[in-house]
């Protein structure tokens, strides 16, 4: 078969692409590419099997096809094919196949790491939106030939900065390269983020967040680093500029800088911990997510509250499942004085042992508290280990199964009385 020489792609050459792709063996690549396409989709089918990765993968995505992972095989696999085929005859239409696959995997490589990083956001979306649309154009002027001359326009255009020489290009392809270091630095932080945290509970949990959010500062910091060396600029003149950021943390960023620091304080003393109940002046809730500046407070009722670190070093705190989850309930009944004591607590404590969540040890008690001025109070105790799931709803229930009590044995539940004297003049 003879060998159709084809130029390096220009885009004076569109004859040239034209007449390359409508030759016969055109076909048989768009073939082979095809057949690469489906080695590469069961491959991923099988290793997801296998692994049974999470949803936020970024290698598998969601459902396998749209990862990281499959562009990349599709991609090696044409590589390699295209090898094969160069014995036999040039080839037309892997060139664009093979940019527009790196292309591809460009996108997929900053969309995933970026959802997987801050999740879905409208910033995410229109940095996505960016990177798309980048990794596309680059791949249009590399094919038709027009990235080279564009470069060295780019290029020509220059000024000065100091003592160094500065040009369009190369801002541009260092702003790419620290781009590429922050995306790098990023999947790295989330993946071992993900791996920490994965089946960690409790203190546990607290310990292991602790860990991810000073590694992931530390990735964050050695990224910043490396892309701002990417870019050019001298790394020796940070030193002016780090005296310059400690004297406003000495002063305007004190509170900032107070709340970052209570934060690693509290998740590493686990004084509070993710999954505690806990009571912050009036606004009691569950710990839901420890961050480095603040924390979040989830109430029974729904309601979330964001408090910052350093209040919850500086005040006061109750922590009630700190060292026990166990919590203390009580409820009052005033019934009648002419009514059976031991008949009463007798009921106050099976209507308590009707419900599941009432502990069994240590047992509820009733006692009588008090002698009212309507009838006898007498005050019901219990412990519940999940207060997390309620305490009103369980107090309720208790209540009604001793309303229902009292009225099934014709216990006198009395009204407030009050007696008026009538003084006659």
């Amino acid at each position: 078969m003879a060998a159709v020489k084809l130029a390096p792609a220009r885009f004076d050459d569109l004859d040239a692409w034209v007449a390359a792709l409508l030759r016969p063996n055109s076909l048989l690549e768009i073939g082979v590419l095809l057949a690469c396409a489906v080695i590469a989709w069961a491959l991923v089918r099988l290793l997801a099997r296998g692994i049974k990765p999470q949803e936020t993968s970024v290698w598998f995505g969601r459902r396998g096809i749209d990862g990281v992972l499959f562009p990349m095989l599709w991609l090696l696999l044409a590589v390699l094919t295209r090898a094969a085929l160069e014995h036999w005859f040039r080839t037309a239409v892997y060139q664009l196949a093979l940019a527009a696959l790196v292309a591809l995997v460009v996108i997929r490589i900053g969309v995933k790491v970026l959802q997987l990083a801050f999740g879905a956001s409208p910033v995410v979306r229109t940095l996505e939106r960016s990177i798309s649309w980048m990794a596309w154009l680059a791949m249009v002027l590399w094919v038709s030939g027009l990235l080279p001359a564009v470069l060295d326009e780019l290029d020509q255009i220059r000024w000065k900065v100091g003592t160094s020489q500065l040009s369009l290009r190369s801002l541009i392809e260092g702003g790419l390269t620290a781009g590429a270091v922050l995306l790098v630095t990023l999947w790295i932080s989330s993946a071992i983020e993900s791996r920490l945290l994965r089946g960690a509970v409790g203190s546990d949990l607290s310990l292991r967040k602790a860990a991810s959010n000073a590694l992931r500062a530390l990735l964050m910091f050695i990224g910043v680093l490396l892309a701002l060396s990417s870019v050019g600029i001298d790394l020796t003149a940070l030193s002016v500029l780090g005296g310059a950021i400690g004297v406003g943390v000495g002063f305007g960023l004190q509170k900032l800088a107070a709340n970052y620091v209570s934060g690693f304080v509290i998740l590493a003393e686990r004084s509070l911990r993710i999954g505690d109940m806990i009571r912050v002046d009036t606004f009691e809730g569950r710990i839901t997510d420890v961050r480095a500046r603040y924390t979040v407070i989830r109430s029974l009722s729904g309601r979330e509250s964001i408090v910052p670190n350093e209040l919850l070093i500086t005040s006061r705190v109750e922590n009630l499942t700190l060292a026990d989850p166990k919590v203390w309930q009580t409820t009052v009944i005033s019934v009648g004085y002419d009514s059976d004591v031991d008949l009463v607590v007798r009921l106050l404590i099976e209507a308590a042992l009707s419900q599941p969540r009432v502990l069994r040890d240590p047992a509820p008690s009733a006692a009588l508290s008090n002698f009212g001025n309507d009838g006898l109070e007498f005050t019901l105790g219990y412990w519940i280990g999940d207060p997390e799931n309620g305490q009103l709803n369980l107090r309720s229930a208790i209540n009604m199964a001793i309303l229902a009590a009292l009225r099934a044995n014709r216990i006198d539940i009395p009204y407030p009385q009050r007696v008026v004297r009538m003084v006659s003049q």
